[in-house]
């Protein structure tokens, strides 16, 4: 199979992005691949002069922290009165006692403008390890008719109207499962690092309990005691190269992975949407594939991290599955496994196949024979923290 023209190509047009430069005195403890957002995936009216309270969970502790906000994928500025983090006391509940006001350059209303992302100055909030942490954000008049979102946030967001300041009542009048503006949250240390996933829907938590975080990432982050910072940048329906759902892994690599901060890992598991949606070039779409994986290795290689290839776990039993496409699964698969382009692998097919059957997920791990079901995400979590505890022991 030749690679050589379109890996070329590949490089060019990754390389033509530039580099991001990092400040490794800030580690990222959340982060979320922001997406465009509209129709269903928006508010049934307008978050102008309304508030949102969205719940995040933390992996790594601290008692300095910033926030970094986006507009990126908006067409007009977004106002914001007020934003304050809060640690969650239950549903939309909060302990107001531990609300914290954020702000920008010393004030706490500020605009983010089209097409941007912008970080709130440093505050002082103690957040304990793997906690549940209410971001609360007022909207003033202007707000984006598509804000810049995250669909798949597998948590509920709660709105209510005009400003709600931390010691009111949250009197909710619409819920909804997806997270506006919020981008990344990042602890200032020098002790601890970050782990950045690039990811699908498997990654996103397709299949999971809505509030329960238990995505695999959620799990590896327990797995590792809160001591690691774990970004889960999945993204459902993404490709890796083109289609799919919002922008393919090739093109928003640099923003939604190597702009982390403090990070010393990368990890890519991404390629299960590319197969499922080929209809043709099969062998085409392997070497794209493996073109690909070796563009964004090189990208994150060049930045000083470490890049681990995970395997594309099995589809059998999904509409998606046929000999044709299994084919490819198992040709990337083999070659992710004994390529020296990443630094190590994390065997997911392993880990969740069928010994009856490889190519299916175990029953008891599986949705849809595609996404896995929270026992399945257990199972992943355990399995790559597994896997890292062991790097650092050897």
């Amino acid at each position: 199979m030749n690679t050589r023209r379109l890996l070329v190509k590949l490089l060019f047009l990754a390389c033509a992005c530039p580099a991001i430069a990092q400040n490794t005195s800030w580690v990222g403890t959340w982060a979320s691949a922001s997406e465009w957002a509209g129709g269903n995936d928006l508010p049934k009216t307008s978050l102008a002069n309304r508030t949102i309270r969205q719940v995040i969970r933390t992996s790594i502790p601290s008692n300095t922290f910033r926030m970094k906000l986006s507009n990126e994928f908006s067409e007009v500025p977004v106002e914001i009165r007020q934003i304050y983090l809060s640690l969650v006391d239950d549903s939309s509940a909060i302990q107001k006692n531990t609300s914290v006001v954020l702000r920008v350059k010393g004030k706490h209303s500020f605009t983010i403008e089209k097409g941007k992302a912008l970080y709130t100055d440093a505050f002082k909030m103690n957040i304990p390890k793997l906690s549940r942490v209410a971001v609360t954000i007022c909207y003033g008049n202007q707000v984006p008719e598509h804000m810049t979102s995250h669909r798949g946030s597998r948590t509920t967001s709660y709105i209510a109207q005009g400003m709600v300041s931390p010691k009111q009542t949250f009197k909710t009048e619409e819920k909804l499962d997806h997270w506006y503006t919020m981008a990344t949250l990042e602890t200032k240390s020098d002790k601890q690092d970050a782990i950045a996933i690039l990811g699908n829907s498997i990654t996103d938590g397709r299949g999971t309990t809505t509030n329960a975080q238990n995505r695999w990432p959620d799990r590896m982050a327990e797995a590792l005691n809160g001591e690691t910072g774990v970004l889960n940048l999945g993204i459902g329906g993404n490709c890796v190269v083109e289609y799919g759902i919002s922008e393919p892994a090739l093109k928003r690599f640099d923003r939604d992975i190597l702009s982390q901060q403090g990070i010393s890992s990368v990890v890519i598991f991404e390629g299960t949407n590319d197969i499922g949606i080929s209809n043709k070039n099969y062998e085409h779409v392997a070497d794209t594939l493996i073109a690909s994986y070796r563009v964004l290795a090189s990208r994150a290689k060049a930045k000083g991290l470490k890049v681990y290839g995970a395997t594309i776990t099995p589809t059998k039993g999904n509409g998606w599955y046929s000999l044709w496409h299994e084919a490819i699964r198992q040709t990337v698969n083999e070659w992710i496994r004994q390529t020296d382009v990443f630094d190590g692998v994390i065997d997911f097919d392993k880990a969740v196949r069928d010994p009856k059957d490889e190519q299916q997920l175990l029953p008891a791990y599986s949705e849809d024979g595609l996404h896995l079901n929270p026992e399945g995400y257990r199972v992943m979590g355990e399995f790559a923290a597994s896997f890292f505890k062991n790097l650092k022991n050897k």
